[in-house]
């Protein structure tokens, strides 16, 4: 039985992967969940593999019935309890749309940030993931992860939102209702 490009991304098998695309396999194949195979690769964190699919044409926004796509899901992988930051850049660099939304309008860098996911929040704030956007809920970023306690996320969205124009000072965002912080600032430069 011939291997399809799914199970050798699920292998983990990169030279594999490289095979099938070279034959002519489709590079948007979907696993019955409707996981593309960039999606499945970009989760596992295997960059190889992510890089090969981009590289022949697999489409970085393609999402799933739930709305998630391969940036999203490089985003924070809980079974491995991380995220890749090297991925999230490889998808940004092809295109990926940094502000997709996956349920109840959380954004790739809420995301990270409530992982505290601290060189993924980089990646995306070095992209231009806009700090001061709210999820259906009306939190942003800073609001989710205040809840937590995750300082160096907490300190990169805070200087994100001075750079924006808010933040301590201004009409800095409030806590989440119910939350007490305390926020450790370094001193701005």
């Amino acid at each position: 039985m011939p291997v399809s490009l799914i199970d050798a991304v699920n292998a983990g098998d990169a030279d594999r992967v490289r095979k099938l695309l070279a034959e002519g396999a489709d590079c948007n194949e979907r696993d019955g969940a409707g996981a593309t195979a960039l999606m499945l690769a970009a989760y596992a964190g295997k960059l190889d593999m992510v890089k090969a699919l981009i590289d022949a044409g697999a489409d970085v926004n393609a999402a799933d019935e739930r709305g998630w796509r391969a940036l999203s899901k490089a985003v924070y992988n809980a079974e491995l309890d991380r995220g890749f930051a090297d991925v999230v850049q490889a998808m940004i660099d092809a295109g990926a749309n940094v502000e997709a939304p996956i349920g109840f309008g959380v954004r790739p860098l809420m995301l990270a940030a409530g992982y505290g996911e601290t060189a993924v929040v980089e990646t995306l704030l070095r992209a231009g993931a806009d700090v001061l956007a709210r999820n259906e809920g009306g939190l942003t970023a800073l609001m989710m992860v205040k809840q937590k306690h995750y300082v160096d996320v907490i300190n990169l969205l805070h200087e994100a939102e001075q750079d924006a124009g808010v933040g301590e000072g201004s009409c800095a965002t409030k806590n989440a209702p119910g939350a007490n912080v305390v926020t450790f600032l370094k001193p701005k430069k």
